[in-house]
């Protein structure tokens, strides 16, 4: 039975190759298990949309008469009986760890990132900033010299904490994290992530040609 990806119909420039669903591309390319994509608006909410997504985001996924959304929740689900959720004591650190990119990580990168880029609130971002970079720096330290966060393969968890870790490091918030920079190099260059990005990028692409013409 194919999986199939809700995403958005149209985004903007800015969030394009950051849209959520590019965590759950990233990871059925990982498992190698195919997909169909279907989408809905970005503004016009449905009451379709919102019976399986309460809060009228994307992604979601259907999985035979399973419908589930938010990104963590749909990532454990799909990573089960897979490498990327390994068996015994790994398993509820690999829990433990994409549950520590959700909660300790994520809120303060999302955080700069409304006050950087939307709020364009230079003292509230700088302030953010700094909030954000102690809880990387923490991170790095836990990461120490290993590659992966959970044993000596990259799992679920590391997916999940590399793609929250793209706009900060691509604003050089990791330029003093060698280490951290250096583990968001290896999670990023793996086939599954470029072909992933690619698919979405190519989603975006073919959404202009549909929407000319139509307002932003």
């Amino acid at each position: 039975m194919t999986l199939i990806l809700t995403t958005y119909d149209w985004v903007p420039e800015f969030p394009r190759g950051y849209v959520r669903d590019l965590r759950i591309r990233w990871l059925l390319e990982e498992i190698g298990r195919p997909y169909q994509v279907d989408t809905v608006p970005l503004r016009e909410k449905s009451a379709a949309h919102i019976a399986r997504q309460p809060f009228a985001q994307v992604p979601m996924i259907l999985d035979g008469d399973l419908s589930l959304f938010e990104s963590g929740a749909i990532l454990l689900y799909l990573a089960e009986g897979s490498a990327l959720l390994p068996k015994g004591q790994d398993h509820p650190r690999t829990v433990q760890w994409l549950i520590a990119a959700l909660n300790s990580i994520e809120p303060g990168a999302l955080a700069w990132i409304v006050a950087k880029f939307f709020d364009k609130d230079d003292v509230t971002a700088a302030r953010r900033e700094s909030f954000l970079h102690e809880r990387l720096a923490q991170l790095q330290e836990a990461l120490k010299d290993r590659d992966w966060l959970v044993g000596d393969g990259f799992t679920v968890a590391d997916l999940l904490m590399s793609d929250i870790l793209r706009i900060p490091a691509e604003s050089g918030l990791l330029d003093d994290l060698p280490q951290l920079a250096a583990y968001l190099e290896r999670a990023t260059d793996r086939p599954a992530f470029r072909k992933a990005l690619a698919d979405q990028m190519a989603h975006w692409q073919a959404a202009d040609e549909r929407h000319k013409g139509a307002p932003e």
